[in-house]
Formats: C-alpha cells, structure tokens, sequence
C-alpha cells in the first residue's frame, strides 16, 4: 500500500482531499496530513511517503521550496502539485522539477484519481527496474545530476571504465523516437551501441539512452562525425530516428554533472533540429539570440474577423517562415510562450477558459516545453486559435444589439472613464436590467469585461515596448497603479513586473 502526505493551508480543502476518494481502493493510504511546507517536512523525516499532494502558496514554506527540499532526499517520490491560475508563475517554475501533474483548483475528482493512479504505476516501474539491475534510471539520473551520498555515488564510478592518462570523455544523451521504435525493442539499441569501441551507454527512459566516448582523439570535429556515423547506423539498421546533443568534453568523473547539465541544455535544439541531427557546443556556438516580432494586433484582428485561414497561416510563416536553422532555441521557447499569452488574453476577454477542450495557460505552457519540433509546437497554437474563433463565432449569433453596440464602444473608448450607469442612460434602459443581460450574454459583468480589455493592452504594451509600468498604468486608463497591478495580477496570474521579466526567459 503506498503512503500519501497532503498538505494545504486551507483547512476546508485539507478535509475535502482526505474525503473525496476512496484511498483504500486505490490501494493507498493518507498517512501525513500538514498545513504547511515546513510542518510536511517534519512529518517526511519521522515517516517518508510515497506520493506528494501539496499547495503551491502556502505559509512558512510553499510546496515548491518543499519540493526542492524532499527532492534533494529522495527522488522517487511522486508530486502532484495544487494550483489556481493565480499562481501561474509557480507552476510554470514546476514545469522543470518532475512533477507528476498539476490539478487546478477546484479540483476535479476524476483527474486527481487518474493522477494518482499514474503516480502509483510509475512508483511500481521505478522499484521494478531498481530490483532487477542497478543500472536503473532513477539511480543513474540521481547519480549523473551529483545528488547522491558519496557511498552510493563510489557503486556508479565502480562500474564506470577508469579514464585513462591522456583520454578525454564525451557525453551524449541520444533521444529516440517512439514512433520509430515499434518493431524494436530499445535494449537492442542498448547492445548494438555496446558494441562500439570504447563507448558505455547507460539506460535512462524508455526513448533516452546516456552514452559516454573514452577517446584521446582531441579534434572535437572528428568526434562530432563519430556520433553522426552513430546515429546513421541505427537508422539505416534499425529504420529508428534519434537526436543526439553532446557536451564539451572532461577528463574526471567530478564534471560529469556539468557534462550532463550542459548535454540536456542542448536536448532543447531537437525542437528547431528535429529527429536525425546532432549538435555540440561547436555547433550552435556562432547563434545569435534575437526576437522574433510577433504583431499581435494583427493576430488578434484575424481572429476576432473569424478569419481562420489567414490565421493559421500567420502561424505557419512564423513558425516555418521566420524561424531558421540558426536560431537560438530560447527565442523559439520565448515566441511561443508569447502568442500563448495573446491567446489566454482572448480566452479571458470572452470567457472561453471553461469550454469543453480549452486548455488553460498551464497546460499550454507545459505542452510547449514538451514539443519534439516545430511541427508540434505549430500545431499546438493552429488547435488553439481554431477552438478560439469556433467559439467566437458561436457567440457572436447570441449578443443583442444592443450588446454588440456596448462591446464595440468598449473596444474604441475603454481608457476613457466608462460604466454601466453612463451606458444605460445612453441606451435609454435600466442600468439593473443592463447589467442582467450583459452579464448573461457575454458571461461577465461589464466592470470585468472592460477589466479584462484595458488589461490585455497593458499585456501589449509590457511585452513589446519598454514603457514604464506606471505610463503603461495611465496609457491604458488606471490613474492609479496599485489599483492596476491588482485587477492585472488577478486577470493574468502574474504581475506587470514578473511578466516583463518571462519576456528574457
């Protein structure tokens, strides 16, 4: 039976995750239950747990701080993460620490019991695999990343080759397709490499395989070749497709993890290089980091026109078109993380973030770092913006005239001072009754909708000029810039500051 420790600040909550599953058929057990991260910790050192449940923002010490803490102890353990959109930027931070999931509050029944049954499954690959060989992924991830005791970290040099006076070691981490990987099994790539000369490869998941070259060829080019032979062999033997990055070479076994850190950096060219490239530090070294413009009102122009051919082929250019063989991956990663944000803005604006199939921002965001290519991560956004304008067109039969009349003044006079008692004195009607019938067809009270417009400008604004926050604050209509961090934290999960500063991400 695997133990589970939950940990939320809200007592109420706390309550409702003891009682909202039936653990015992889930073959679990809540063993530790804490209001904070710190208060958790002490339950984690009397007792350890199998799986993680926890709250981000938490008093004391939040689930991320906690996180790094038990990680640092234990890296088995499974973490499925309690998230609002309010703390997006948390989970954004999460998306690198190995968490199982991240359920939105309120939480949904169904996708916490599918999680946790996940969680449970991937616990029992891990002791499988454990029991069976030490050469299973979780020891060699822990050893590789130089987290573990120097008496467990002396069993994985032993069985490492002594580097000999005069060697040097390449690292490389070979990425493979899962597609390709249908009639072969992976452990047959495994013995094939092994076969090779002076190589050790070392099993990590189900499509990565580490492979370390003990060579004393200093001529990195030539190394460089070797690993592209390599790779076309498995191709040509196998019909198996694989990306490989490899790192600058060393001459002890204390810089192996620099050597891998720097390798998994390089993991994320395989989204602009795609399957059957490999690069090196020598590869990428003369790419130059610049933006890739974005014009977002033209973007949002062919949306709201419902133009969907137009849209999608805007993506296409940028993404096919505009990106290039020499640019550097960050500002692929800051590109997409940019129309993400121009499309939730949409999604807010008209309140589309609760239709069926909507993801929401941490989901897109998650799937962007997940992308093997530009392909997919195009793909990603043409799903989007097709929902976005299905749904937009399916509104827009439903407003009264009157209401289209009111959302159109939004759009030309929303920094000047508007409300609902001008505009029903306009229109001659009931600001009560006004009130009524655009809460019901727009889905949000005119003071939120007109929130969210000057709030997306202001999104604009921060992420593509260098405007003062406070001039931004005035430009879009707030006289007072407290008032307008609040209403934009609230609308978008982060403050002006913080989203500038995901603009260099």
């Amino acid at each position: 039976m695997k133990k589970v420790m939950l940990i939320e600040d809200e007592e109420l909550i706390l309550e409702g995750l003891t009682n909202i599953l039936d653990w015992k058929e889930l073959n679990m057990e809540v063993v530790h239950k804490a209001h904070n991260g710190e208060e958790a910790l002490r339950y984690w050192k009397l007792q350890p747990v199998d799986i993680v449940i926890t709250d981000i923002e938490m008093p004391v010490m939040g689930g991320l701080e906690l996180l790094h803490e038990i990680r640092n102890i234990d890296k088995r353990v499974r973490f499925i993460i309690l998230t609002g959109y309010d703390e997006f930027e948390y989970a954004r931070k999460a998306i690198h620490l190995d968490v199982e999931d991240y359920i939105l509050k309120p939480i949904d029944e169904e996708k916490l019991e599918l999680t946790l049954r996940r969680a449970y499954d991937k616990l029992n690959e891990i002791d499988r695999k454990k029991a069976v060989n030490i050469d299973d992924e979780a020891g060699w991830l822990c050893f590789l990343r130089g987290s573990l005791e120097k008496e467990e970290e002396e069993k994985y040099l032993e069985i490492l080759p002594k580097i000999a006076v005069g060697q040097s070691v390449y690292g490389g981490v070979m990425k493979i397709e899962i597609e390709s990987l249908q009639t072969v099994k992976i452990s047959d790539l495994l013995v094939e490499l092994q076969k090779e000369k002076n190589l050790r490869v070392i099993y990590l998941s189900s499509d990565s395989l580490f492979i370390l070259l003990y060579t004393t060829d200093r001529d990195e080019n030539e190394v460089y070749k070797f690993f592209l032979s390599l790779q076309n062999k498995i191709e040509s033997t196998y019909d198996v497709f694989t990306f490989i990055s490899l790192a600058s070479p060393f001459n002890d076994y204390k810089f192996l993890p620099a050597c891998y850190r720097e390798i998994m950096k390089l993991q994320k060219y395989q989204v602009i290089e795609g399957y059957g490239s490999c690069v090196a530090p020598g590869t990428i070294k003369n790419r130059k980091s610049e933006d890739i413009s974005i014009d977002d009102s033209t973007l949002r122009k062919m949306i709201f026109k419902k133009d969907k051919e137009a849209a999608l082929s805007y993506i296409e250019d940028l993404f096919i078109n505009n990106v290039k063989k020499n640019s550097a991956v960050e500002d692929i990663f800051q590109m997409a993380l940019q129309i993400a944000m121009i499309l939730q803005n949409i999604k807010s604006e008209y309140n589309l973030n609760d239709r069926k199939n909507m993801q929401n921002l941490i989901e897109i965001i998650d799937r962007i770092y997940h992308a093997e290519d530009l392909f997919t991560l195009k793909t990603i956004f043409i799903g989007e913006i097709i929902q976005i304008i299905d749904y937009l067109h399916e509104d827009d039969s439903q407003y009264t005239p009157v209401i289209k009349q009111i959302m159109a003044e939004v759009e030309k006079k929303y920094k000047e001072d508007m409300n609902l008692k001008m505009l029903s004195y306009k229109y001659n009607m009931n600001a009560s009754y006004l009130g009524q019938i655009f809460q019901k067809e727009v889905g949000c009270s005119f003071a939120q909708y007109l929130s969210n417009k000057k709030n997306g400008d202001a999104k604009d604004l921060i992420l593509n000029t260098n405007m003062k926050i406070n001039d931004i604050a005035k430009e879009v209509g707030y006289q007072d810039t407290s008032y307008f961090y609040r209403k934009f934290k609230k609308c978008y999960g982060v403050s002006p500051a913080s989203l500038r500063e995901m603009k260099k991400y």
